[in-house]
């Protein structure tokens, strides 16, 4: 396998150890208790990317990645690290930096569409269960039979109200709407409202390809969503990171095995993308993580303990990074023990026992080699960052934020015609036959004349709308389908 890229050094332990370019996009592992170093293994890992031309996507969670875009070096902590590896110094270095927002304050806004998130990530945004999920399907599969565009939370709130007071015309062909359901449906929408989620869904939708960019002199981008606030809505922001993740599936072409990747993607606090996840959809992330990598992307978790993540896709983590866990407990110890078994045993110590004796910024850290094996597991020290390891302050992101290329073009906020717009204007019809005496016309299928202008002058549209003889359908990826669909 073709391999053009200097091996990036991770750590030092007896020997440095490199994670090879060429099999980065076989994924990876950070893990380790609060407070180990897994933030700064992030950053380690995050500029070695960005070094060789790799963009970068990851969220800031704690709010103190923003310093990666100036030169570090001076923090008295990374010059000792430096001196304990017995390295010459740290050239100070800071990376291109393009910061994201679902709210627009900290970064340029994240935009998705009702219609392109699907009902199955949707619904586990809005916490329903499988029978209202099935009801919230329905309500998107009328939608795209009438070719009624889905944006924002306005136009999901309109189709609810629309299917509740339809739902004895609608049974027939698509089976029983129940009050009940839609209930719970219009109650989860007026949550998501009230926790400020209507930022999140409108135009222009984001371009996950703007992702990829490398500066003036070759460096990847490093793309970071700010996650601080975010992270009041556990479940928006792994729905949200797990919706990019698809994108990204969606949008990349096969590419085999690169010489080093297109896009490395961070899912920090992993661990929320799996709870209380149906199986359904934990299948479909398996078969996304396992495939993704054939278009050039890898994924690193970033999460506690291993034993978060399921086995199907901890088996497909190549490079791993473990920092400390803590064993106070039975069953932390028991943790502890599962997680060492995970790495390819070392003969020279006990990996259980030297999983919660490291310090912090030391790891047991097993790469993939030339073969696409795993390493046995090393006792290493991380390498210390070369970016500042204090966040900008607000004057400073702000100037990062306007010299971005795309800042007119997420910005402007996009309010085409769609259901909210259509199913009133038809409310307010048949409000006018009923005045007039006249029959109303309200199960007739209706399509508005604008519906021909679905991608129009957006660069994206959100709805990704496509016109054929038997009528339009709204095309979704594989973790928005409307596949499995059961009549409620």
């Amino acid at each position: 396998m073709p391999d053009n890229f200097d091996p990036l050094p991770v750590a030092k332990g007896p020997q440095t150890l490199y994670l090879l370019p060429g099999m980065a996009n076989r994924h990876g592992l950070i893990t380790g208790a609060t407070g180990t170093g897994k933030t700064v293994t992030l950053r380690v890992l995050a500029e070695n990317f960005s070094k060789i031309g790799v963009p970068v996507f990851m969220a800031d969670i704690k709010g103190d990645l923003s310093g990666m875009v100036q030169p570090g070096g001076d923090n008295q902590k990374i010059v000792e690290r430096a001196a304990e590896l017995g390295l010459p110094g740290i050239a100070p270095e800071g990376y291109p930096l393009t910061f994201w927002d679902v709210y627009g304050a900290a970064g340029l806004p994240v935009r998705t569409t009702i219609s392109e998130m699907g009902p199955l990530l949707l619904s586990r945004i809005m916490d329903l269960n499988d029978i209202q999920t099935d009801v919230l399907t329905i309500l998107f599969k009328i939608a795209d039979d009438q070719g009624l565009l889905l944006l924002d939370l306005k136009d999901l709130t309109a189709m609810a109200r629309y299917c509740g007071d339809h739902a004895k015309e609608l049974k027939t062909q698509y089976g029983n709407i129940s009050p009940a359901s839609i209930g719970a449906i219009q109650r989860s929408l007026l949550t998501l409202g009230q926790q400020g989620m209507d930022p999140l869904f409108g135009e222009p939708a984001l371009k996950v390809t703007d992702f990829v960019r490398t500066d003036t002199s070759g460096r990847g981008v490093v793309n970071i969503l700010a996650a601080d606030r975010l992270m009041e809505s556990p479940k928006v922001y792994a729905t949200l990171l797990l919706w990019i993740l698809s994108e990204l599936f969606e949008q990349f072409p096969e590419v085999g095995d690169p010489p080093k990747p297109k896009l490395v993607f961070f899912f920090d606090e992993a661990h929320l993308l799996f709870q209380d996840m149906p199986k359904t959809l934990e299948e479909k992330i398996v078969q996304v993580v396992r495939l993704i990598r054939s278009k050039g992307i890898g994924v690193y978790f970033v999460t506690q303990n291993p034993l978060d993540l399921p086995d199907p896709v901890l088996g497909q983590l190549g490079n791993r990074v473990h920092h400390a866990l803590r064993a106070f407990t039975p069953r932390d110890q028991k943790m502890v023990t599962g997680a060492a078994e995970t790495l390819r045993p070392n003969p020279a110590f006990d990996t259980s026992t030297a999983i919660t004796d490291l310090r912090i910024g030391e790891a047991l850290v097993s790469l993939l080699d030339a073969k696409g094996s795993p390493a046995i597991v090393e006792r290493a020290l991380i390498y210390p960052p070369h970016s500042r390891m204090t966040p900008l302050t607000a004057p400073e992101r702000d100037q990062v934020i306007r010299n971005s290329p795309f800042q007119a073009q997420y910005t402007q906020v996009v309010d085409r015609e769609s259901a909210y717009e259509i199913l009133k204007s038809k409310a307010e019809m048949s409000e006018v036959q009923k005045a007039a005496g006249e029959r109303p016309k309200s199960s007739r299928k209706t399509s508005s004349p604008a519906r021909g202008d679905v991608v129009g002058s957006v660069a994206k549209s959100a709805a990704r709308a496509i016109g054929s003889q038997i009528g339009r359908e709204i095309i979704r990826g594989m973790l928005g389908s409307l596949s499995g669909t059961r009549k409620k």
